[in-house]
């Protein structure tokens, strides 16, 4: 049978470009569906317009620390306008290249969602288009909880066009997303309340990590209410008024209460049933090869729900394209994955946790090793900030399991430790290697 394409992706973020130019460099027709700005979530309301905001946060800090080694007070204020269209000046950059990049190796652009007529056919605009294969990549959406007055909280895509700069927030939500936007308007100055339905912050992550994070949150004057939800929320003339659960406590936002309560995959109105295409747990079945219940439809990043970060998505893609395509077999593997929590201070992981090594191994064969200091750089700036680190470490094999970090540089520090984790490195590897002196990161190759 004649396709109009070999290979049509649904959806323009990082896993679905990644896709659909390896698998036209190998030779494809292919076609790319997108009704937004190509990049997805990562570039026009994630990863990238996030770590600007990051950068921003930072400067506060900076300023006061400056004054340990000399420099005379910094007296400044925030341009928050300013701020918001360099962002977002940043982004449309961005969308330039993604479109060069796809314009250059020849994939079809199509500006619209698609959705499946049937396991080879899909509608664009009304256009009925048909593909040896498929490829989902939508990605996921932020959710709201379902309380009274949630119509008027913003998500997390919101905050990087707001008008005027809030002078109190209520997160709601204690993981990555409205931990990381916790600090960041805690750096810009904004008064920040999270409210937490667990008694710690990043469920899901080591539990030293988890503490170290929270504990620098509240002393840098984050408050956070733990075992807490809200009930309701009203708007008054002022600005919000938050009511929890099983509590007489209202908390107060004077412009916006923020909802950063996680996302789903966004594969609604697709017509996957249309397709045959197998749900799991509201997200897209697939197997090793990111193959679904279809031989010939395919989906990889958020939208499966395995591992949601950038990277994954566009490793899973390429990976595709090289087996389906370029004649070279081979599987993205979803071990050992790195990943970094841009909080105040900054945290990165990679490998097991201790907690979930004891369950995979038993209690009895996990040794941890575990350092906590004052890194030299505070011993001038007068900030009591403090880094942690840690090994997880298997005692019948000494393979290093697991390791975690908190403190300033965690993300790239954490990215080259992630390589000797993947490689199966020991802990007597790690004890050979000669730490750089003097740097916090050497604490991994010292610890006893």
């Amino acid at each position: 049978m004649s396709y109009d394409f070999d290979l049509f992706v649904i959806g323009g973020g990082s896993g679905g470009i990644a896709t659909a130019r390896r698998a036209a460099e190998y030779g494809a027709k292919v076609a790319l569906a997108e009704m937004g700005r190509l990049g997805g979530t990562c570039v026009n309301r994630g990863c990238i317009p996030k770590k600007l905001m990051v950068y921003a946060a930072s400067f506060p800090q900076t300023f006061r620390e400056s004054q340990g080694y000399g420099w005379s007070p910094v007296h400044s204020s925030l341009d928050w306008q300013h701020l918001v269209n360099v962002v977002n000046q940043e982004v449309s950059r961005l969308n330039g290249i993604y479109q060069k990049m796809v314009d250059n190796s020849k994939v079809t652009i199509f500006p619209a969602r698609a959705k499946f007529l049937d396991s080879h056919t899909v509608e664009v605009n009304g256009q009925k288009i048909t593909a040896e294969r498929i490829l989902i990549a939508v990605g996921s959406r932020p959710i709201k909880p379902n309380i009274p007055g949630i119509e008027h909280t913003l998500v997390s895509d919101d905050l990087f066009t707001l008008a005027q700069h809030p002078k109190q927030i209520v997160i709601l939500g204690g993981g990555y997303i409205g931990s990381e936007f916790a600090c960041i308007f805690n750096g810009l100055g904004t008064q920040v309340t999270q409210i937490i339905r667990k008694d710690k912050i990043l469920a899901g992550f080591d539990e030293d990590l988890r503490s170290e994070v929270q504990e620098a949150m509240l002393h840098n004057g984050i408050k956070i209410l733990t075992n807490s939800q809200p009930k309701s929320i009203e708007k008054t003339a002022d600005g919000f008024k938050i009511f929890l659960e099983e509590s007489e406590e209202i908390v107060l936002a004077d412009a916006i209460a923020l909802a950063a309560t996680g996302r789903v995959p966004n594969i609604e109105d697709l017509g996957l049933d249309l397709a045959g295409v197998d749900i799991k747990n509201g997200a897209i079945a697939v197997n090793e090869q990111s193959q679904t219940s279809q031989p010939n439809i395919y989906a990889v990043g958020d939208c499966t729900n395995r591992i949601n970060l950038t990277p994954v998505a566009i490793g899973e893609g390429r990976a595709l394209a090289d087996t389906i395509y370029g004649n070279k077999p081979r599987l993205m593997s979803h071990v050992d994955v790195p990943s970094a929590i841009f909080t105040h201070p900054e945290a990165a992981t990679v490998g097991l946790s201790e907690q979930q090594a004891a369950q995979q191994y038993g209690q009895e064969d996990i040794k941890t090793y575990r350092a906590k200091f004052r890194p030299l750089y505070h011993t001038l700036s007068g900030e009591v900030e403090k880094t942690m680190m840690k090994l997880v470490v298997q005692i019948s094999t000494d393979r290093v399991l697991g390791a975690h970090m908190v403190g300033e540089h965690a993300a790239e520090i954490i990215q080259g430790v992630a390589i000797a984790i993947k490689m199966g490195a020991t802990k007597a590897d790690f004890d050979a290697t000669v730490g750089i002196h003097p740097s916090a990161a050497e604490e991994f190759v010292t610890m006893r």
